[in-house]
């Protein structure tokens, strides 16, 4: 499925992505403080310094830009997870990998992911199809390393579709309160989490308790 745009702009110059992108960013901020619904256009102008015209020019129309939100994030946790996929590695190690380009992501993007993870319901028709493939996407990712440490014997028998969303929810409910300024980093987080996680799924010698 394409993703939302305002006419594809992969065609456009470098300085309107440039413009755009920062437009996306802005009312990233404004959507995560009133919330999607709350927010109207003139509010948005007002916030990107520009007349309505020139915004539906950057975002083609409000939900766009919603749209434009939700790709920002995926498109940053995709790569996170191909450059996990191109390292390789054991299971436990692709999954502390995982962990730590995930919080990375939402270290570096508090307000773009409070957006992601409240205001989805919002998206419709096709943007909404396609923000269900891409998340799946990733699911199937986590998944797919869980399966493979039990086919290795490096994890317990475990159910990989519902142990997935428990590392999802283990990551992502840092939003909250891993931010920018924090006394930790992402790093610092993504290490005993992995530490927690990881030995709580491994198998355990023969012979262990």
């Amino acid at each position: 499925m394409p993703r939302a745009d305002a006419s594809d702009p992969s065609r456009r110059s470098p300085k309107w992505q440039a413009r755009r992108e920062a437009i996306i960013d802005t009312s990233a901020r404004l959507f995560a403080s009133q919330g999607y619904h709350a927010t109207g256009i003139n509010e948005l102008c007002d916030a990107n310094d520009l007349g309505k015209g020139a915004l539906y020019h950057y975002i083609g129309s409000k939900e766009g830009l919603l749209a434009a939100i939700h790709d920002r994030v995926m498109d940053e946790v995709m790569q996170g997870a191909e450059r996990v996929a191109e390292a390789g590695g054991a299971p436990s190690a692709q999954l502390e990998m995982l962990g730590d380009e995930l919080l990375e992501v939402i270290h570096r993007y508090p307000d773009h992911v409070w957006v992601f993870l409240h205001e989805f319901p919002a998206l419709t028709g096709e943007r909404a199809a396609s923000f269900r493939e891409r998340r799946r996407s990733y699911e199937q990712r986590v998944e797919a390393v869980l399966r493979a440490g039990v086919a290795s014997g490096e994890f317990r028998d475990l159910d990989p579709w519902l142990t997935a969303r428990a590392w999802l929810g283990m990551h992502n409910y840092t939003y909250l309160w891993l931010k920018p300024g924090h006394r930790l980093s992402a790093r610092d987080v993504a290490k005993p989490f992995a530490e927690i996680f990881i030995r709580g799924i491994q198998s355990k010698p023969q012979g262990a308790e």
